[in-house]
């Protein structure tokens, strides 16, 4: 069974409070920021790799293999551990209007900048080597590379999006990604993690959403491998529009449960009518 709303939310809350306090050592925060950057920046190589023959034969079948793949992104975030921001916009939004736990306004900004800024560095380093090794030109004999022309294809498409698109494909991307979050932070099991991981992800990458920092990694081997169209400018702006739409994203939901969680709590009244002994031990543990 699912872990009931309100101490999934408290727990969370918790984790808003135990987040703030690591931004206070703000060298191994980073650290942990890059390292959840690059293990997405391993998602999106893995994807090209994947999915770039598909894609040079015009398979229907691209955008599903893209989604398939791709759920080794929050596989190593959560499991191997790192900072990663569009989650962090749900938890530290949860903390804040929690009202027993509540963080500050201060502290949430200074996690998603943190952790945005750390993402950022680790897919920038990430992409540095991937493009010092060459794998991304390598090719069969008489053929072009499959993993660079889809690299170039998906970045350009990436750089010719409008504000608007980019802004409302990422609030549809980070409701998803922190849908995934919020489903493997309902359950004690492994296995189930990774399974409602696996589909959240799946459902967001083959839709075609922007998430941004998948976005710092294709933008950034596009900058680096010479894409036609990504300049410093372009990355910027994408950044901008899709990690606000991530930002509100992510808000929204940690806010809707925030108050379904409240909803499903006893009022004052009731707790202090109802004995204790009629009180599953379960729910106890809920209301606390």
């Amino acid at each position: 069974m699912p872990i009931p709303v309100p101490e999934a939310i408290d727990e969370q809350a918790e984790v808003a409070v135990t987040k703030t306090r690591a931004s206070r050592s703000p060298g191994s925060y980073l650290v942990s920021a890059a390292l959840a950057g690059a293990y997405i920046g391993v998602a999106v190589c893995l994807m090209l790799a994947a999915a770039g023959p598909l894609n040079a034969a015009n398979s229907p079948f691209t955008k599903l293999v893209q989604g398939l793949v791709f759920g080794i992104a929050l596989t190593l975030v959560v499991f191997a551990g790192g900072e990663l921001t569009t989650g962090n916009m749900m938890t530290m939004v949860i903390g804040l209007f929690d009202r027993a736990k509540r963080t500050g306004v201060g502290a949430v900004v200074a996690v998603i900048v943190f952790s945005f800024v750390g993402n950022l560095v680790g897919g920038l380093l990430f992409s540095l080597l991937v493009e010092a090794s060459g794998v991304l030109k390598i090719a069969n004999p008489g053929q072009q590379p499959a993993m660079l022309n889809f690299l170039f294809s998906t970045a350009k498409s990436k750089a010719t999006e409008g504000a608007g698109t980019m802004f409302f494909r990422g609030v549809l991307c980070n409701l998803l990604v922190c849908l995934g979050v919020w489903m493997a932070a309902r359950t004690r099991s492994d296995g189930a993690k990774l399974v409602v991981l696996f589909w959240a992800l799946l459902a967001f990458i083959t839709t075609g959403f922007d998430h941004v920092v998948a976005n710092m990694t294709i933008l950034a081997l596009g900058l680096f491998s010479g894409a036609p169209g990504v300049t410093v400018g372009v990355f910027a702006w994408n950044m901008l529009w899709v990690g606000l739409g991530n930002l509100v994203g992510g808000a929204l939901l940690g806010a809707a449960y925030g108050y379904v969680a409240r909803g499903e709590r006893p009022s004052s009244s009731e707790a202090t009518t109802t004995p204790d002994s009629a009180v599953p031990r379960d729910r106890e543990v809920a209301q606390a």
